[in-house]
């Protein structure tokens, strides 16, 4: 494979530093569903995303998820090599959103040649703060945006990512993604309907006034 494409800095590694990493990577698949870490799982390593979509979420005390960042294809994971990181102090589950195929590099060979490489190490640290900005944001809209428009945003950018109006998703799997519960997406996704921007089906959304949505989004 070609590491290039993951780390921008991989030129700036040594030969002996790139055949370290190289010698150690091996191929995974991971089935859609899949959980690659939580914070009562070992460390795996960092994970080069060839195919697939994974999702990082968080928890709460009350089982209550909400969506913190997607990882697709060509995209790093960091954090799912925690380890390396001794001062990240929260925990976050990453699975496979999608059927993935990956490419793990081992932890101990990561921090080996991050402790060396002062290109690694400042790419790694502009990665970790690129997440955590991902974070931050989502927080934000949480905290400051209404829920009306928050689901706005992210029925459209879903059927932008499935490459389709008609999107096979259920109302729990929403409220996972957006930190709230299942009747209140329900509730909205019933007004959205009567209003005529989508229909809703049996086991699928329509999304019938993307213009609307969009603008309702951005309003």
């Amino acid at each position: 494979m070609d590491f290039a494409t993951y780390f921008p800095i991989w030129d700036k590694l040594t030969p002996a530093q790139q055949k370290k990493i190289e010698d150690a990577t091996y191929f995974r698949e991971v089935p859609k569903g899949m959980v690659l870490h939580s914070g009562e799982t070992n460390c795996l390593g960092i994970v080069l995303i060839e195919s697939g979509q994974l999702r990082a979420y968080s928890i709460s005390s009350e089982g209550r998820e909400v969506t913190l960042y997607r990882l697709f294809e060509m995209d790093t994971c960091i954090f799912t090599a925690s380890c390396a990181m001794p001062n990240i102090m929260f925990d976050m589950v990453i699975e496979a959103e999608k059927d993935s195929e990956v490419m793990v590099i081992p932890p101990d060979v990561y921090n080996a040649v991050l402790m060396e490489s002062a290109p690694l190490a400042n790419y790694h640290n502009q990665v970790i703060s690129s997440r955590f900005s991902d974070v931050m944001w989502m927080m934000e809209q949480i905290m400051w945006k209404s829920f009306d428009k928050r689901l706005a945003a992210f029925l459209l950018e879903e059927s932008a990512l499935e490459g389709t109006q008609s999107l096979k998703i259920t109302h729990e799997k929403i409220a996972n993604h957006m930190g709230t519960a299942r009747e209140v997406v329900t509730r909205m996704l019933k007004y959205f309907q009567n209003e005529g921007l989508v229909k809703l089906t049996r086991g699928a959304i329509e999304l019938v006034d993307e213009k609307r949505l969009r603008a309702l989004q951005e309003d």
